[in-house]
């Protein structure tokens, strides 16, 4: 499939890309190249193919949910940079 340089300064202006007319001439070339590869692929036969959702088989990896102790505040704050009254101090984030 052809695309025009047209095209590409069309599609970079939607995406607030600045474009030069050499990069234009390269990017239209490429994106060229791509679509035909894409073009390709479409010509596969997969219809005894049956459709999968990852690459590798998954099977779920939870561990059952034990009671724990809490960790302790002074070894939860031990590592802090800062901190006020038993709590880690931040930086203010929202004015």
């Amino acid at each position: 499939m052809k695309i025009t340089e047209q095209e590409v300064r069309h599609v970079a202006r939607l995406a607030h890309l600045q474009v030069d007319d050499s990069a234009c001439e390269k990017l239209a070339t490429q994106i060229g190249k791509i679509l035909e590869y894409v073009d390709a692929l479409d010509q596969v036969d997969t219809t005894d193919v049956t459709p999968t959702s990852h690459a590798i088989e998954l099977v779920n990896a939870f561990r059952e949910d034990v009671l724990g102790g809490h960790l302790d505040r002074e070894k939860a704050l031990s590592n802090a940079p800062e901190q006020t009254e038993g709590a880690f101090s931040v930086p203010k984030v929202i004015g």
